[in-house]
């Protein structure tokens, strides 16, 4: 039995205890941000939101924050963890090709967004026309300088394609107006700190300066923080981003903080489509071009009500998903108390399987033990009549102690003889037994204890016991037939005498 619990108890813990391993997610998806910024944190928020209504997606992101080294490391890591998928927004526009090479040339689908390498090897390209973005805006400084003026650029990260394209954009579309003059082109790396400084290290009059643009929001906010430290006239300012909610662009043109943007769509919730569109072997476009739009004080407030509700909207799923989490991580501990609780169970189970074999074990021992009952146990096993122990008298000879144990084992066959013939009598007694063994009741209870160490009444109710446990086993009868068939009275007291007896019940055998 110990061997048996040795080996089950483990099998059964084990079954059990494979349903609480958390399931590995079907897809694992990298997300090799250049920056942690606003703008991206909302990205990052759409791809999580739209992830909640995909079974089985996990995203793991990490943020360079400006570092082509850094992300170069981040996204060996991401491959080297077991991604399904990667995107990437490239820090620059070249420096970090080899990584993302690697990762493509294993098999890895990579989808550039929002930043260009200068490598062929990716599976989908997403993002809005920057060039477009910088000549819409140059369209809009020509209109509202009436094609006269001097203008600051604050670039955006050197080496990046977007950097890039939104000044080309911008410098083709003021080209057509020669009064416009860009006399400063400072070089920030899309943040408002860099933005900050490069203005303020300017040597040049910013009294003279009548439009600043900034190629990013942060950009355009971080310069105009510094005309307002020098006291300097406040110039038109331009960005590009125009973010929804508090502090985005869009509220900052409202608040005339900014003259216009540009919305630069995030679309996380797209991204991820596409790449589960990739994942899933669906059709998809290798290019994809988001729109966007211009703002300006005409349309400011209009988009801005609108990503008010955007906003609202989005933090109401962020509850939303918050409460989910916190009822699934409930469940999640709900199912492991289960799980415990039927571990338990399954034990006590095993527990009482072992018990009953354990006990049918003993049964079947006892069974033999009753076969072989008290009443041989002082009788020679191959003598057991009168004209058997009188021909061993005559055929060999014995000391004087064989000769007593030899009258003392007839004694014995006489007696078991005589409490058989009248054993289903419930009104034996003792005197009677004394009779038909012609002796008195003292000389019988002095010969018996002698021979067998226990008084006559304890033999007589050995006996019935002996005999109704055989019956029992047998299985024809019921316990109260039993009882009065080896004479006893009462059915609850040979329930007693019997657990006495062998330690256990008559219904575990009836």
């Amino acid at each position: 039995m110990k061997r048996l619990l040795f080996y089950l108890l483990p099998l059964i813990i084990a079954v059990l205890l494979s349903s609480c391993v958390k399931e590995h997610p079907k897809y694992i998806i990298g997300v090799a941000q250049c920056s942690e910024d606003i703008w991206r944190n909302w990205q990052n928020s759409e791809m999580e939101m739209e992830a909640n209504f995909h079974e089985g997606v996990e995203l793991r992101f990490a943020a360079a924050n400006d570092n082509s080294q850094r992300q170069i490391h981040q996204i060996d890591s991401l491959v080297d963890s077991g991604i399904n998928l990667l995107i990437v927004a490239p820090n620059q526009f070249s420096s970090v090709t080899p990584a993302i090479d690697r990762a493509f040339d294993k098999g890895i689908p990579v989808i550039v967004f929002e930043r260009k390498t200068d490598s062929q090897k990716y599976t989908a390209f997403v993002s809005a026309d920057n060039y477009e973005m910088g000549r819409v805006i140059g369209e809009y400084v020509a209109a509202r300088l009436h094609g006269e003026g001097r203008v600051m650029e604050v670039l955006g990260l050197k080496g990046s394609s977007p950097a890039d394209e939104r000044s080309r954009g911008f410098d083709d579309a003021i080209a057509a107006y020669p009064g416009i003059k860009v006399v400063a082109k400072l070089q920030g790396d899309w943040s408002g700190p860099s933005a900050y400084q490069a203005v303020k290290k300017w040597k040049g009059d910013l009294n003279t300066i009548d439009l600043v643009f900034g190629h990013n929001d942060r950009s355009a906010i971080a310069a105009r923080k510094v005309f307002e430290e020098r006291g300097a006239k406040l110039p038109m300012f331009c960005g590009i981003d125009g973010l929804p909610g508090k502090d985005g662009g869009i509220q900052q043109v409202r608040d005339s903080l900014l003259d216009a943007t540009y919305i630069y769509p995030t679309r996380g919730d797209q991204l991820l489509q596409l790449a589960l569109d990739i994942l899933d072997g669906k059709p998809f476009s290798k290019e994809t071009m988001l729109t966007s739009a211009l703002v300006t004080h005409e349309n400011a407030m209009v988009l801005m009500l609108e990503s008010t509700e955007v906003a609202r909207q989005a933090d109401n799923l962020g509850k939303l998903q918050e409460k989910a989490h916190s009822y699934l991580e409930q469940l999640a501990t709900q199912r492991v108390i289960t799980l415990l609780a039927l571990i338990l169970l399954a034990l006590l189970m095993l527990t009482l399987v072992l018990y009953i074999l354990y006990h049918r074990g003993k049964i079947s021992a006892q069974r033999e033990r009753v076969v072989n009952n008290l009443w041989n146990m002082d009788v020679p096993a191959m003598e057991h009549t009168e004209e058997a122990v009188s021909q061993q008298q005559v055929e060999e000879p014995h000391s004087p102690e064989e000769d007593v144990a030899a009258k003392e084992s007839l004694f014995i066959i006489r007696f078991k003889d005589v409490v058989e013939a009248r054993l289903s009598d419930s009104d034996l007694t003792v005197d009677d037994l004394a009779a038909a063994m012609n002796l008195s009741r003292v000389q019988l209870y002095r010969k018996v204890k002698a021979v067998s160490g226990s008084s006559p009444v304890e033999l007589l109710r050995s006996a019935r016991l002996n005999r109704g446990y055989q019956l029992l086993v047998k299985g024809d009868k019921n316990i109260s037939e039993v009882a009065y068939e080896v004479g006893f009275t009462a059915p609850s007291y040979f329930t007693k005498c019997f657990k006495d007896e062998f330690g256990i019940s008559p219904s575990d055998l009836a």
